[in-house]
């Protein structure tokens, strides 16, 4: 048996768990495959990025350290992590929406809350389309849809013009991309539509590397307003 060497000195993060889960869901639980693979999920979830999250088969196949906690061989470990799913949609902890995508049928897992109810319903009335990110294909047309209160909210006053210009950025950028160029916006404090395109640009002829644009440096600032989209730009 190989043994756990204890969780380290210092701050560490927690993955946050329904108490519901230990009262009720727990005590049904009666397979340890379904348990790692609940357990996981909620993980997984509380890690990932914004208001609509759900997993893939392939998020489960690509974590070798969880599909070697299902079985050595990797073949035993597919098929244990098949029947763990089944268990988990069958109990209902998961739900699931099906979807045939260019590279073929995909199923999709969301955790049986409020949330992912909703989501899975939108889904089946057709109110989804693909967001352009190969991590996270699957994007909610109702989010998309919130992009003028995203940008009288955190932005201004919404004028025909400015809807207009939204709903081309809208066909134009994954809704993901927005929402995020306007936060940075927001906490650079300077709320004008035109630092926003700047990002989305940048971000779509340059590439994007999500761990240095979530911080986002005085020096990135400085490159948004004085560099190549500076006209665009009021300061």
């Amino acid at each position: 048996m190989k043994s756990f060497s204890g969780f380290p000195e210092g701050k560490v993060q927690f993955t946050s768990i329904p108490d519901l889960f230990f009262r009720s869901l727990l005590p049904l639980i009666d397979h340890l495959g379904e348990l790692k693979t609940t357990l996981y999920a909620f993980w997984f979830l509380d890690h990932m990025e914004g208001a609509f999250r759900y997993m893939r088969r392939q998020d489960f196949l690509e974590d070798q350290d969880f599909m070697l906690s299902l079985a050595e061989d990797p073949q035993q470990a597919r098929t244990n992590l098949e029947e763990a799913l089944a268990r988990c949609l069958q109990r209902n902890t998961f739900i699931k929406a099906t979807l045939e995508l260019e590279t073929g049928a995909e199923d999709f897992y969301f955790l049986n809350t409020p949330k992912g109810r909703a989501a899975v319903q939108a889904i089946e009335r057709g109110e989804w389309r693909h967001s352009g990110d190969p991590a996270s294909p699957l994007e909610l047309l109702v989010e998309a849809a919130n992009i003028y209160d995203l940008y009288e909210e955190n932005i201004g006053p919404l004028t025909p013009m400015i809807a207009e210009t939204l709903k081309d950025a809208e066909g134009t950028y994954p809704y993901k991309w927005i929402e995020d160029a306007v936060r940075i916006a927001v906490e650079n404090n300077v709320r004008r539509w035109s630092y926003v395109d700047a990002i989305l640009k940048r971000w779509q002829e340059g590439g994007r590397d999500e761990r240095k644009d979530r911080r986002d440096t005085e020096k990135d600032r400085r490159r948004y307003i004085e560099g190549e989209f500076s006209d665009f730009i009021e300061h």
